[in-house]
C-alpha cells in the first residue's frame, strides 16, 4: 500500500490532505464560501456578471409557500427542484414532465411522483435535510436543461454537465460527468455517473471512470468513451476562467452544462472539488498546479486558456 500511494505522489496525483492544507486553505478564503456553497447566491452573482445561467422560476423559502409550487409551475411542463444549500447532487429532482390532469410528475429517470411527495421533498429541504450542516434552506425551482446532441450516444436520460477546475483563473483539468442508469440520469459521480476525462488541448474525451473502476464504454448505452469532441472548448474554458473573477476563490470546481437551445451555462461553483478527476484524466493535479503557481498574476482571460491549452496539457504524464 505504501509502495503505490509513493507512486502516485511521484505521478502528481493528490490527495485531500494536500488538496486542503496546500489549495483550498491558502488560496480560499473563508469569507467567500458563502457565494458558492449557496447556489441561490452564486446564479444571483452569475446573472450580475452576465453569465448565463438557468431560468429561475421561484424560490420556496417556507413551509407556506408550498402551496405556490403550482402556481410557480402554471406555465412550465418540466423543471428541476434544488436545496440551495445542498451537496453532493442530494435532495435534486429533475422532472422531466408534468401531467396536469393526473396530477402527477415524471421524473427524469422514468419514476412517477405525485404532487404530495413533491410538496413533502420541498418540506424536507427546507427543514434543512441536504444543507451543509443541517441548517434551515430554500428551495430553488429552475429551468430543465435540454441536453445537446453531441451526447445523445454517452447518457442514460439525463443532462451531462462539465467540470473545469480552475486554479488561479487557470483552467487546469476538466471532465464530463455522463448520466447512467445507476445514477438514475443525474450527472452525478457519486450516484453512478461515468466521469469522461478530457484532453485540454482539444476537448476530446479520453479515459472514463465510474467509482473506483475504470470504463472505456458507457455501460447503459455502449458508446465509446474516448474521443467525443465537446463543442466550443476555447469558449467553455474561457467561461470557466471568468468564475475566478467572479468569486475571489483561487481553487475552485466550475460545472457547465450545453443546452441544445441556450448554449453554456453555468449550473453551481464548488470551493472544495472532488479529486475523482484525477482517475479520469488518469494525471495528477499536482504538476499542472505548479506550473501555474510559477506564473505572475493578472493575465487576461484568453492567456491563461492559451496557457492550459498549449502547456497544461502536456504537462503530467498518464498513469498506467
Amino acid at each position: 500500500m505504501l509502495g503505490l500511494i509513493s507512486k502516485l505522489a511521484a505521478n502528481g496525483v493528490m490527495g485531500l490532505n494536500e488538496r486542503n492544507c496546500q489549495y483550498i486553505m491558502r488560496f480560499n478564503p473563508r469569507r467567500l464560501y458563502p457565494l458558492v456553497d449557496d447556489k441561490l447566491a452564486t446564479k444571483r452573482l452569475a446573472m450580475a456578471a452576465g453569465l448565463p445561467v438557468p431560468e429561475l422560476y421561484g424560490v420556496i423559502a417556507s413551509h407556506r409557500e408550498v402551496r405556490d409550487l403550482p402556481t410557480i409551475l402554471a406555465a412550465h411542463r418540466d423543471f428541476v427542484v434544488k436545496p440551495a444549500q445542498g451537496s453532493g447532487g442530494d435532495g435534486i429532482l429533475v422532472v422531466s414532465a408534468r401531467v396536469k390532469d393526473r396530477n402527477v410528475y415524471r421524473m427524469v429517470d422514468g419514476s412517477i411522483m405525485g404532487e404530495s411527495d413533491i410538496e413533502h421533498h420541498l418540506s424536507n429541504i427546507i427543514s434543512g435535510q441536504y444543507s451543509l450542516g443541517g441548517i434551515r434552506d430554500v428551495a430553488l425551482v429552475e429551468y430543465c436543461v435540454k441536453f445537446d446532441a453531441t451526447f445523445a450516444e454517452h447518457s442514460f436520460r439525463g443532462v451531462p454537465d462539465i467540470r473545469v477546475i480552475v486554479f488561479r483563473g487557470y483552467p487546469v483539468m476538466g471532465m464530463v460527468r455522463l448520466p447512467t442508469r445507476r445514477s438514475h440520469g443525474k450527472a452525478n459521480l457519486h450516484q453512478g455517473a461515468v466521469g469522461a476525462g478530457l484532453d485540454l488541448a482539444t476537448g476530446r474525451t479520453t479515459y472514463g471512470v465510474t467509482g473506483n473502476t475504470t470504463v472505456t464504454e458507457h455501460p447503459d448505452t455502449g458508446a465509446a468513451i474516448a474521443g467525443l469532441q465537446i463543442p466550443q472548448w476555447e469558449f467553455l474554458l474561457q467561461f470557466a476562467a471568468r468564475c475566478y473573477e467572479l468569486t475571489g476563490l483561487g481553487y475552485l470546481g466550475v460545472d457547465i452544462v450545453l443546452d441544445r437551445d441556450k448554449g453554456p451555462m453555468l449550473l453551481e461553483l464548488n470551493a472544495r472539488p472532488g479529486l475523482n478527476i484525477q482517475i479520469a484524466n488518469r494525471c495528477g493535479l499536482r504538476p499542472r498546479l505548479d506550473l501555474v503557481e510559477a506564473e505572475p498574476a493578472g493575465a487576461p482571460v484568453e492567456e491563461r486558456v492559451a496557457f492550459a491549452m498549449n502547456t497544461l496539457a502536456t504537462a503530467a504524464p498518464a498513469l498506467n
